[in-house]
């Protein structure tokens, strides 16, 4: 049985909300004694400058909803990012000086726009000599690729736009002296894969095109070396990702299989002196660093500790590696590796240490298609079967790792069992797993969760009738659509900011998400209508009989207000139990304590639905 609610102040649970996490590390390529961090520090997610050498952060945004991303130029003097009204993602790119200041709108004469985000790939890119910017945009005519010229002192040029996509794009990726633009586009593929394009910014043309038929290619970075074309890539026509080079003024193009590897393998950056690669490597949801030696075709694994989670990792001035990781009872530090070994050299910044937790551990389990299904299990003190929360990520194109989850362990503290799991569409398990719910989302997703939930009560972990489905954005949308086409085998859904209506979500998203959905429906709701419908929540309203709790965000261009509000109503005239809370911000709480009342509302309402059971 679950334990007693803790809502003390300083019940560990919110304790660990309350950790500050520092992830986004970039490090200036010619100032390396400047660096850009994202940090909830303060409370609130915003850009940081780093003075590396020293420790030292200097808040650089004060808005009022938070600042999720940004870009530091080379060069070290501006940090870039979208600056949009309540956390619509519909705005203007802007500037802040490292050493703070005002913030400048470098695009003061165009309308409105978003900037895609796709893959960890941001649309916003400057070249290595600081001369010049090239952003791509999304409007309800399409996607466009603009690039301006930077001066002596940094300042802006007038926008020249030199591509329109009625696609989706991602990128671009400039060359070190600003010569070339290589921008992902998926025109010339299918669904959502992407096929590469070059373009010359002087001329503003496209010089050369690189498609691999049936796979996808990610655009990462040019060669750091002045004058050197060549351009990394990664594609996984092998079915799994691996990296690429081409140079797109010669054509000459040099694929690196590295067949003795597992799984996904994803390249990170590239030395300085343009020698080496430094890979992550992702099998079984677990990573795992290489650096790959160009000139010797050798490959040498990193004997670094085993982290749950590596997010952005580097190399450093001084012949060592910058990473970001955590694992699943502690919070993201930044260390240094030896690039060598891979020894963890020193600790640059972590934070306090944390309540004690649970920790996560791998599991896997066959799904309806025989496909067997990777998840991360965490189960408290004591013996089950216990109450059970089970969890989907956003995305769908993501993936869960064994890191740091203030939520699951606020689970765990409660005497519920915790897993998060890794259903068809995550990335990191290879091509075909990722593109199985193409033109079909939703069904096999809540396949592997129903083969989750069965994995967990044959072996004693879940309590039958008290198995709950939570999830943010994808994850929320799978939660409520779990609940419509198995409504019996769960306690309860909790959803946030989810989709309800697939049409009507598509009706008022941003631009950005409307070419995102049209590649992974196969087509508009006008193309594709039965598919929109087989795939919505509130086509089943009728059949759900488990209790609802939804968290919505006011100002979401993501997932959209008016279809939850239409879900509700629906719901709410069925006589179905279900609650919606509002939020005043757009897709993503930015604010600790926002996210402790979220979390709290979440476990209140799990608690009722139990109620003499608890």
């Amino acid at each position: 049985m679950p334990a007693p609610l803790q809502l003390e102040h300083n019940a560990s649970w919110k304790q660990r909300f309350r950790l500050p996490e520092i992830f986004g590390m970039q490090i200036s390529q010619a100032n390396p004694e400047r660096g850009l961090l994202t940090s909830n520090v303060s409370g609130q997610y915003r850009l940081y400058a780093w003075h590396v050498s020293t420790g030292e952060q200097v808040c650089l945004t004060n808005k009022a909803e938070g600042v999720w991303f940004g870009v530091l130029s080379p060069d070290g003097r501006y940090v870039y990012y979208l600056d949009d009204q309540q956390g619509d993602e519909i705005g203007h790119l802007a500037r802040v000086p490292y050493e703070g200041g005002s913030p400048e709108d470098i695009t003061p004469h165009m309308p409105p726009y978003g900037v895609p985000f796709e893959s960890e790939v941001f649309g916003l890119s400057i070249s290595r000599q600081a001369n010049m910017l090239g952003f791509s945009t999304a409007t309800e005519d399409g996607s466009h690729l603009y690039c301006m010229e930077l001066g002596p002192a940094g300042e802006p040029g007038t926008p020249r736009k030199l591509y329109d996509a009625t696609k989706l794009i991602i990128g671009p990726r400039l060359s070190s002296g600003g010569e070339l633009a290589v921008l992902a586009s998926t025109e010339f593929g299918e669904g959502m894969q992407y096929g590469l394009l070059a373009f010359d910014l002087a001329g503003g043309r496209v010089i050369a095109t690189l498609q691999d038929k049936g796979s996808s290619m990610i655009p990462l970075m040019f060669s750091p070396l002045a004058g050197d074309m060549r351009f990394l890539a990664s594609t996984n026509r092998s079915g799994y990702s691996r990296p690429v080079l081409w140079n797109p003024r010669t054509g000459e193009r040099r694929d690196i299989p590295l067949t003795e590897l597992e799984g996904e393998v994803y390249p990170c950056d590239w030395s300085n002196d343009g020698k080496r690669l430094l890979l992550k490597q992702f099998s079984a949801a677990v990573p795992q660093l290489y650096v790959y030696d160009l000139e010797s075709d050798r490959l040498k694994r990193l004997a670094h500790p085993a982290y749950g989670y590596i997010g952005n990792v580097q190399f450093s001035a001084t012949g060592a590696i910058y990473a970001n990781c955590d694992d699943s009872t502690h919070p993201s530090q930044f260390v240094l590796l030896d690039e060598e070994t891979g020894e963890q050299l020193r600790v640059v910044m972590a934070p306090a240490e944390p309540p004690p937790g649970r920790p996560l551990r791998s599991i896997s389990f066959p799904s309806s298609d025989g496909q067997m299904i990777q998840a991360w299990l965490g189960v408290p003190e004591g013996s089950g079967p216990f109450p059970t929360i089970m969890e989907t990520h956003g995305g769908p194109d993501a993936v869960a790792t064994g890191g740091f989850r203030p939520s699951a362990q606020a689970w765990l503290d409660h005497g519920f069992a915790y897993v998060t799991v890794n259903y068809h569409g995550s990335t990191s398990f290879g091509r075909a797993f990722q593109e199985k719910i193409w033109g079909n989302p939703g069904y096999w997703e809540v396949e592997d969760m129903v083969a989750a939930r069965k994995w967990l009560v044959e072996n004693g972990i879940a309590h039958p009738r008290q198995v709950f489905t939570t999830g943010w954005s994808w994850g929320g949308y799978l939660t409520l659509h779990s609940l419509s086409l198995y409504p019996d085998l769960w306690a309860g859904g909790m959803a946030g900011i989810a989709v309800a209506d697939c049409a009507l979500c598509w009706e008022d998203e941003a631009d950005t998400l409307k070419a995102y959905d049209v590649a992974l429906f196969k087509g508009t709701p006008q193309e594709r209508s039965e598919v929109y419908r087989a795939a919505s929540p509130i086509t089943y309203a009728e059949q759900v009989v488990a209790p609802i709790f939804i968290i919505q965000g006011r100002n979401d261009t993501r997932c959209p207000p008016r279809q939850v509000e239409v879900y509700e109503a629906k719901m709410k005239a069925l006589g179905k139990d279900i609650e919606v809370h509002w939020f005043d911000a757009g897709h993503i709480s930015m604010d600790t304590e926002r996210q402790i009342l979220d979390q709290e509302l979440f476990m209140r309402f799990a608690y009722r639905v139990l109620g003499p059971l608890a």
